[in-house]
């Protein structure tokens, strides 16, 4: 590909990408879904100007990394550890109803099969895809409504920060298993060193950063080494260990995260991600999806496949809450809070269709619970929030 194209390339999407995006906004919908709709608009299913090409996939796999490092980079650890068992709690039945509700349903859709065929790993897949939480659209909402800040505000955010961990993990282990000679334990042992391994090296890069961040604050030199950590990580995770490259970038952004200077390094991060490489990787998704090829039968699978990811957090989530003591009403808030779905689960989902995992069609299915989920939660949300005596504590947490 010449630099004519690539100069062509990237400036329809930079535009295109930030037109729609804005258009999302306006009508309070997450910009992400706007351009995921640039993506539809320009690639093949309706215009035609792009199509997908290596070159545009290198892109979007750096977008993914620097995604999932911002990720970590704002993850609480102090948090965490403040919200203990419950959120953890809540975030593991919030990843094991959808992961079993969404294997379910591909298998009702495509025939059942046993554990260690193809099939069956897509099957997971389908409900790997469902573990993943994003709550960019709840925190606005509760902000809205002054709410972000009490005891269910503050276990939503936990449990959605463990419930990507725990995500991740799900992610990286069903991954492992898709070569056909994998045997679970190798699986699980390789995954297991690594995050031994990332322990061990946190340990020591938090103590380097630590020092730099002391001697040399705010300057542009601790963002752009903490990028080359995300892609340090991200490398050896994928060359040495078999675990999911996005795994490593994460894990560099956790073990940033306590800096002084992590939230610098965020914006700096969400700079080069704003600008270009987040458009590319949202809108590459886009230019993989061709909903021309979209049949009844995707179609169909596609309605179900949103109404049971909606469904499997409300149940999981507000299952959990209310085994911890919780009020009816204040775990229907966090089950709603937990139910919206963003760039994580379409970050997973890229990597099932690198991986041989997911079928292109299936981006519709993606696209579309993003898209419900990010319109119906606020609105569910301030229904549940409407009938809640104004006196009404949650327990603590």
């Amino acid at each position: 590909m010449d630099t004519t194209e690539i100069l062509r390339q990237l400036a329809i999407i930079v535009l295109a990408a930030k037109f729609f995006g804005l258009v999302a906004r306006k009508i309070k919908a997450p910009m992400v879904v706007g351009e995921i709709a640039a993506g539809l608009i320009i690639g093949p299913s309706m215009l035609g100007l792009l199509q997908s090409s290596d070159f545009l996939q290198g892109m979007a796999e750096i977008g993914v990394i620097m995604l999932m490092f911002s990720a970590g980079l704002n993850t609480d650890i102090k948090e965490l550890k403040e919200t203990g068992v419950k959120s953890t709690v809540i975030a593991c039945a919030g990843v094991f109803v959808p992961l079993i509700l969404g294997t379910v349903l591909y298998m009702c859709f495509y025939g059942f099969s046993g554990p260690g065929t193809t099939h069956f790993l897509k099957a997971v897949f389908i409900g790997t895809i469902l573990t993943a939480t994003s709550v960019s659209i709840t925190v606005q909402t509760l902000k809205e409504m002054g709410k972000l800040s009490d005891s269910i505000g503050t276990t939503i955010m936990s449990a959605a920060i463990i419930d990507d961990v725990i995500g991740i993990i799900v992610l990286t282990v069903v991954i492992g298993f898709r070569d056909p000679n994998a045997k679970i334990w190798d699986v699980v042992f390789h995954t297991f060193l690594f995050f031994v391994f990332s322990i061990g090296v946190g340990i020591i890069t938090y103590h380097v950063f630590k020092r730099l961040d002391k001697r040399y604050p705010h300057t542009r030199r601790i963002p752009i080494m903490g990028m080359a950590l995300a892609f340090i990580l991200a490398w050896i995770a994928a060359e040495f260990f078999g675990v999911a490259d996005i795994t490593g970038a994460y894990i560099a952004g956790v073990i940033l995260s306590s800096l002084d200077d992590s939230a610098y390094i965020s914006r700096k991060m969400d700079v080069n991600s704003y600008m270009l490489f987040g458009p590319v990787f949202f809108c590459s998704i886009g230019l993989q999806t061709n909903i021309r090829n979209v049949n009844m039968s995707v179609l169909v699978f596609s309605l179900a496949f949103v109404v049971v990811g909606l469904l499997s957090k409300i149940i999981g989530c507000t299952g959990a809450s209310l085994g911890l003591g919780y009020s009816m009403n204040d775990s229907l808030k966090i089950g709603l809070g937990m139910m919206t779905r963003g760039e994580v689960a379409l970050i997973v989902a890229q990597r099932g269709l690198a991986a041989g995992l997911l079928d292109q069609t299936y981006f519709t299915s993606v696209i579309l619970l993003i898209i419900a989920s990010s319109i119906i939660t606020p609105i569910l949300l301030k229904i549940v929030y409407s009938k809640d005596p104004s006196n009404e504590k949650a327990p603590s947490t």
